[in-house]
């Protein structure tokens, strides 16, 4: 049995949140979480609220909270908001800004 969690359009490089994700892979949920809560990334608030999330979803599910891992977590690329910087002599320079959509899969340890 497993729990899932997503999150959309998340104004987060994907890149930067792959690295955080790369942290909590195949952890404890307890472990993660305190993994989370001690990184010092713009990417951890995020993502720790998504575990919180997928916890919960395992509460709901009857699922014994204290056994679960996280099993799969990975982010893809949203949509990039486009966006126009005014630069000398009239030219205007592209910004993108990038978004995730990020998922979170506990399971239950054996």
């Amino acid at each position: 049995m497993q729990a899932t969690a997503k999150v959309t359009h998340v104004r987060i490089a994907p890149r930067k949140v792959k690295i955080v994700l790369d942290l909590i892979r195949n952890q404890p949920a307890e472990k993660a979480m305190a993994i989370l809560k001690y990184t010092p990334k713009a990417a951890c608030e995020v993502v720790e609220k998504l575990l919180k999330s997928a916890i919960s979803n395992a509460e709901n599910k009857d699922m014994d909270t204290t056994k679960l891992v996280v099993s799969e977590c990975y982010v893809n690329q949203g949509p990039t908001l486009k966006r126009i910087r005014p630069r000398a002599q009239g030219r205007a320079y592209r910004i993108n800004k990038k978004t995730s959509h990020i998922t979170l899969v506990l399971k239950e340890a054996e």
